[in-house]
């Protein structure tokens, strides 16, 4: 069956919004310093940084947070593959995405590299294996069988997108995690917290970014 693409409006042609969710896919005040904060900072990154990291991710979206990740595992030295894999039920269409990354020419070098190569399934660059795995999680990550040393955790809003956040997808998450691997999400909802939890993480809640007072740190010990 074929993919069932995102559909979007876009807010001052800068910020797409999903119209499946009503709700942006990034931070209306500033998208790449909330990645920094959320997902790089929520999982120690890049101090983290080996040969053979594996990122894993919840909700691909525009790309901007594999993007975000790769430009600064390229800029800490490292000359092995970063390995991402993300899954996302609805998938941006290739213009669309093209589009959005506009809006953060600090990215556009690898903004370029990686557009230029995407299909919408995989891609190697070199410093980069790419995988998005279409579908809704609650089916595709169990069938995974990868283990991941960090997850983004970035499905949209838990009101809006419950079903990305529920306590057993979050069993799942923790399933496919290494022991002492991590999770950040922008969100500090209770039964977010409270699902990482159970399914065995350490949960922290910590100063979030812009106008979101808190977020969601965690780790598997």
């Amino acid at each position: 069956m074929a993919d069932q693409h995102a559909k979007l409006t876009w807010t001052g042609d800068r910020v797409p919004v999903s119209d499946q969710f009503n709700d942006p896919y990034f931070s209306l005040q500033n998208g790449l310093e909330e990645t920094r904060h959320v997902f790089l900072g929520g999982n120690d990154l890049p101090a983290r940084f080996a040969p053979g990291f594996h990122i894993a991710e919840l909700g691909f979206g525009t790309g901007l947070n594999m993007l975000t990740v790769w430009s600064e595992w390229e800029k800490s030295g490292q000359t092995t593959a970063l390995t991402f894999t993300s899954f996302e039920a609805f998938p941006m269409a290739h213009d669309d995405m093209a589009r959005a990354l506009e809006g953060f020419p600090a990215l556009a070098e690898w903004s370029s590299r990686f557009l230029s190569n995407w299909q919408g399934k995989e891609c190697d660059l070199g410093t980069l294996r790419l995988h998005v795995i279409s579908g809704d999680a609650r089916q595709t990550l169990p069938e995974w069988k990868g283990i991941a040393d960090a997850w983004f955790l970035d499905g949209f809003s838990p009101a809006k997108n419950p079903e990305l956040w529920g306590q057993e997808l979050m069993q799942q998450v923790a399933d496919h995690t290494a022991r002492g691997g991590t999770a950040a999400t922008y969100t500090a909802a209770g039964f977010v917290r409270r699902g990482l939890q159970d399914a065995g993480f350490t949960v922290s809640r910590t100063p979030g970014y812009g106008r979101k007072r808190h977020m969601t740190r965690a780790i598997l010990r």
